[in-house]
């Protein structure tokens, strides 16, 4: 039986905006961490993010590395968009971030242009999408230089690979400092403060 999501699911959720941006998002979001593993049956994935979005979550946050194993909560959230979401995208603000231990080697984690622009192209293929709407560095890497990681979150937009991005996990004061000088001289796109 085909899903139809509740008539009334924005009846009741606040939105509130992004920062400055024109983005609104709900004011309880769906992360899909340790619940979308292999562990967990595909019934009851569904049936989360149908309820969720029956109630007017139209967040939902991922990782490369959510599972577990790694990867396979992306690979079922992009099964449930294909087969109950599908003419639903354009209400939906999918997230998703890369930056924790995700594969070995050098470039298996942390924030380098390699690592992330990588993963986010992974992160796509699993959910099957073109782009998401935001794409995070998941934590701050001590080894590459700021300037580096934003300029791969800046490519990521640019290359239509997401409609905004964001850093998670960063200490607040250092990311104003570190932050603010790379974002106005080199025109980052797409990146807004949101809480």
């Amino acid at each position: 039986m085909r899903y139809m999501p509740a008539d009334t699911r924005y009846d009741r959720m606040p939105y509130r905006h992004c920062g400055r941006s024109g983005l609104k998002l709900p004011a309880v979001s769906l992360g899909l961490w340790h619940n979308f593993g292999h562990d967990t049956p595909h019934q009851t994935k569904r049936d989360i993010c149908r309820t969720a979005f029956d109630h007017g979550i139209t967040h939902f946050d991922l990782a490369n590395n959510y599972g577990p194993p790694a990867g396979s909560a992306e690979e079922a959230f992009g099964d449930i968009l294909k087969t109950d979401f599908a003419g639903y995208r354009d209400e939906l603000i999918i997230s998703s971030k890369a930056g924790y231990n995700m594969y070995p080697g050098p470039y298996g984690e942390w924030g380098s242009r390699k690592y992330l622009i990588a993963s986010c192209d992974a992160s796509l293929r699993r959910m099957g999408l073109d782009y998401v709407d935001i794409f995070y560095s998941h934590r701050f890497d001590p080894d590459t230089p700021l300037e580096e990681t934003m300029g791969a979150l800046d490519h990521i937009v640019r290359s239509g690979r997401a409609l905004y991005v964001g850093i998670s996990s960063y200490n607040t004061e250092r990311t104003i400092w570190s932050s603010a000088p790379i974002v106005s001289s080199s025109g980052v796109s797409g990146s807004k403060r949101c809480e």
